[in-house]
């Protein structure tokens, strides 16, 4: 429902939360086209301009991809194109890597304060943790902790492969990825970084914070990275 009085958003937004609320409940499914800018303004009331603003700003957002002359239709997130956009580090050459991933600890239990607070949990709110480590030709360059809200993932400790990537997991779920917001800093190699990654504890290493919403923005995984990335870099696009 559109509420042009009431509502401090834009019109065209929200043309856009209802069209990424239809989509997120499975309406339309990925892969699948949707109805014509035309059809869709009439079905919503609203101006075709409206509407093609708001499928703009779906297509800026990943959920929709526009096929010249075929029409517009719902993003798959778990192809391997558009998992690749939680992961920046590449080679030398620029091609992004597609790591090795072993799982070290998969564990459940309540939420601590940061993961609360960076999740949105309440104070009973529990969490799915996971530790990984990533190699490449054999080589550990990335360690990564995890933790996702469990009412989101029922099950998922008990699962059996949990080396996949968060699109494919989120998939599985029936969540729908949106933005994701990824902090970058240098620290301090902790002990669990610094063991995997051959490293002295305390050596200089980017840590990498990132964190994915679903398209409604919900907190959907909190990952903290330790990068040892010596003939690797990270490409951090600016569109």
């Amino acid at each position: 429902m559109l509420t042009r009085r009431l509502s401090r958003r834009a019109l065209y937004q929200q043309v856009r939360d209802v069209l990424a609320s239809r989509i997120a409940a499975g309406e339309w499914r990925p892969g699948v086209a949707l109805p014509s800018e035309a059809d869709l303004a009439r079905e919503l009331g609203v101006s075709s301009g409206t509407t093609r603003k708001a499928l703009k700003l779906l297509e800026a957002e990943r959920l929709l991809t526009r096929r010249q002359g075929h029409g517009t239709f719902v993003t798959d997130p778990a192809s391997d194109e558009h998992a690749l956009r939680y992961t920046n580090i590449c080679t030398g050459d620029g091609e992004r890597i597609a790591s090795e991933v072993e799982v070290l600890e998969v564990s459940k239990g309540l939420a601590s304060e940061a993961q609360r607070n960076r999740l949105g949990l309440r104070p009973d709110g529990e969490t799915c943790c996971i530790r990984r480590v990533h190699r490449c030709d054999g080589e550990p360059f990335i360690v990564e902790e995890i933790a996702m809200p469990s009412v989101l993932f029922p099950g998922l400790v008990e699962r059996g492969d949990l080396s996949r990537s968060i699109a494919s997991l989120a998939r599985e779920f029936g969540i729908l990825l949106g933005r994701a917001e990824e902090r970058l800093s240098v620290g301090a190699a902790t002990e669990f970084g610094a063991k995997l990654l051959r490293l002295p504890v305390g050596a200089p290493i980017l840590m990498l914070d990132r964190l994915i919403h679903s398209v409604d923005g919900t907190p959907v995984e909190w990952c903290l990275r330790q990068a040892h990335l010596d003939d690797k870099y990270y490409d951090a696009k600016l569109d």
